[in-house]
């Protein structure tokens, strides 16, 4: 029997991180709905499921606006009959400090990356309890640990995230849902690709860049999206029942040091 056959788990961001998730509960079993706002993301997300016959639906949603989630939630819930784990992965990233981002932007990050959490939690957890208990793990970062320069926005939305995670792992308890985070370092994602032509430009050679970018990790590479989702399923499994209220650093070593080697 595979590790998730009759559970459900709803999955934000249809990208990167995300669609790993995804991708790999359903792989072990589990229905998965999938939210996402990318349109072509989303189609592609459908028909890498669709060729290896996986119980996963994607549905078109914007994950801060809370009318999207509810509706979508729903929709699960009929299609599946409930949920058991929640992963939250839909993220943002601007660029500038407290001075130079728009207020905006920095709003939209802080709605997506930690509204979404919330939103999640809201129509999801009264659906968890009924079934007696799951799990939410929130994708963080390194960076709500220690941060660059020139990315303000994003590092407080991820420190928050790990005090949101904290707070949500006191609140559940009781009813037997675990709450946890994960901070990865840097991943192969369409983030870290935007962040290579955000210093190097729009010609950027990416591999190199990223290669560059994994040498400084002491294990001397970037990670892979597939490498975060067996951490995101294991944290979401039986086996770490007594984990709650706890960030899982995957990061390759990057915050084992003080930036000397």
């Amino acid at each position: 029997m595979r590790e998730f056959e009759g559970k459900v788990a709803v999955v934000t961001g249809t990208t990167g991180i995300g669609r790993a998730v995804a991708l790999h509960l359903a792989r072990q079993g589990a229905s998965v709905a999938s939210l996402g706002i990318d349109l072509e993301a989303n189609a592609a997300l459908e028909t890498m499921a669709a060729a290896e016959s996986l119980l996963l639906t994607v549905f078109h949603a914007d994950v801060s606006v809370p009318a999207d989630v509810s509706r979508t939630i729903a929709s699960a819930i009929a299609a599946f009959g409930g949920i058991d784990i929640i992963v939250n992965s839909a993220a943002v990233h601007p660029y500038g400090t407290a001075e130079t981002t728009p207020f905006e932007a920095f709003m939209r990050c802080m709605a997506v990356n930690v509204g979404s959490i919330h939103l999640t939690a809201e129509f999801g957890v009264p659906e968890m309890r009924k079934r007696g208990g799951g799990v939410i793990v929130n994708l963080s970062s390194v960076q709500g640990h220690a941060c660059q320069s020139g990315v303000s926005a994003y590092v407080a939305s991820k420190g928050a995230i790990h005090a949101l995670t904290r707070a949500m792992a006191l609140d559940f308890a009781a009813d037997r849902i675990r709450v946890v985070s994960i901070s990865p370092g840097s991943v192969r994602t369409p983030i870290l690709e935007l962040a290579a032509r955000t210093f190097e430009g729009e010609d950027a050679d990416i591999d190199a860049v990223f290669q560059r970018f994994g040498a400084a990790h002491p294990l001397g590479r970037i990670g892979e999206p597939e490498e975060v989702a067996v951490l995101a399923a294991f944290l979401a499994s039986d086996k770490a029942g007594f984990i709650t209220g706890s960030d899982h650093r995957i990061d390759g070593g990057l915050t084992a040091g003080i930036g000397v080697r």
